[in-house]
């Protein structure tokens, strides 16, 4: 739980200063002991869940009428449900430590909108706790609890709530991506762009390695925009990336360098690797080591070529895990270079380099359960003039 938001935002804040014990968790507000009546008219306390939509820490307006109630369905003080907040019920995780058995609809008039969460969350007190005061007067959902010093923030490896996941309520499959490390291993067009990917997932470390200096054609197959002045101080790629994603995640590291066979004992303190890298030997040294170390990882390529003054070619991912390696040297090529690959000549295909880094990704997220995965291939190919995407090498 982190105060930040409440003491940041005026509703939550006029809230809690009236005496409402409240909670942020995992990008949801909980409202706790709300007294309510139930089917066999007594008088019992649950939690008034609302989704958070948040601005920079600080509340935005509520962007729908729902809310969500742990406990049994409040009734009248009859024991009647109280039907004109009934939506649906059923058990239901929202996030880890949010579990809710309905959901309330009530719509404001004459807006059809809650301007503020004081608005959405007095609304829905007054409806739910007003039969228990009929019962019991003294009952209050204002209980005035003793507030906690603000936690540290190392409960997150955000800068600020992922309430994208809590939104679309998927808190619980965002989790499985809550693993360790993780490393990247060079950050050209395609290795940036599955930084800017993985920036956005609860990994604990995403260290970086690259011994390049981001110039000026970086800058067109990388995504962001960077200034001018960014370009003039010739930054390395893994500084100059690690300072842009850390406004976003804190787990950042950067190591500008190569991995070369001097240093590629640090990868094997990582639970996943994406390699992105085009120098052959360095590759082949690299997975062989990997391989050693048992470890997970996903290899990516671009074969790009000009022809009638356009472009064609294939994109291709490679995944190799403890469960299957053979298919690996059949399908990366060790070489220093393709010879009629253009790719070589730098031409700008951020859209190519975005479209690789993403289903690289995608792999990651379905080896660790983000995703469905029917086919478990381990080599992808998608083929631009024809708009194909191919699967190989599967392993079940």
């Amino acid at each position: 739980m982190s105060q930040l938001p409440i003491s940041r935002s005026a509703d939550l804040k006029k809230l809690r200063d009236e005496g409402y014990d409240l909670e942020i968790r995992s990008g949801f507000l909980l409202v706790k002991d709300v007294p309510y009546v139930n089917s066999r008219k007594e008088v019992k306390r649950g939690i008034l869940v609302s989704k958070l939509i948040l601005a920079a820490d600080e509340t935005a307006r509520p962007d729908d009428h729902v809310a969500y109630f742990a406990g049994d369905h409040p009734c009248r003080e009859d024991g009647t449900e109280i039907e004109k907040i009934k939506n649906s019920s059923g058990e239901r995780a929202l996030a880890e430590g949010v579990v809710i058995q309905h959901s309330f609809s009530a719509k404001p008039k004459p807006s059809d909108f809650y301007e503020n969460y004081y608005t959405k969350v007095t609304t829905y007190v007054a409806i739910v706790s007003g039969p228990a005061q009929v019962i019991d007067p003294t009952v209050t959902a204002k209980t005035f609890p003793v507030i906690e010093p603000e936690k540290e923030k190392g409960e997150t490896p955000f800068n600020y709530i992922d309430t994208a996941s809590s939104r679309a309520e998927i808190n619980l499959v965002t989790k499985r991506l809550e693993i360790g490390k993780i490393a990247i291993v060079g950050l050209g067009g395609t290795g940036s762009y599955v930084l800017d990917l993985v920036a956005k997932t609860p990994i604990k470390e995403i260290h970086l390695f690259d011994g390049d200096t981001f110039l000026q054609h970086n800058a067109f197959r990388s995504p962001g925009a960077p200034s001018i002045d960014d370009l003039k101080t010739k930054p390395p790629k893994a500084t100059y990336f690690k300072n842009l994603y850390s406004r976003m995640h804190r787990g950042i590291v950067d190591h500008a360098t190569y991995i070369d066979a001097g240093n590629v004992e640090e990868l094997q303190k990582m639970d996943f690797v994406f390699l992105c890298l085009d120098r052959g030997a360095a590759k082949k040294m690299i997975i062989e080591r990997l391989e050693h170390f048992d470890l997970p990882f996903v290899d990516v390529g671009m074969g790009i070529n000009v022809s009638d003054n356009s472009l064609g070619g294939i994109l291709r991912v490679t995944t190799s895990t403890p469960k299957a390696r053979d298919h690996l040297r059949s399908r990366i090529s060790f070489s220093e270079g393709d010879g009629d690959n253009d790719y070589d000549r730098n031409i700008q295909v951020a859209d190519l380099n975005a479209l690789n880094a993403a289903l690289a990704v995608i792999k990651w997220k379905k080896l660790f359960g983000f995703y469905r995965d029917f086919k478990c291939e381990n080599n992808a190919t998608y083929t631009i003039d024809g708009n194909l995407l191919l699967n190989e090498d599967r392993w079940s």
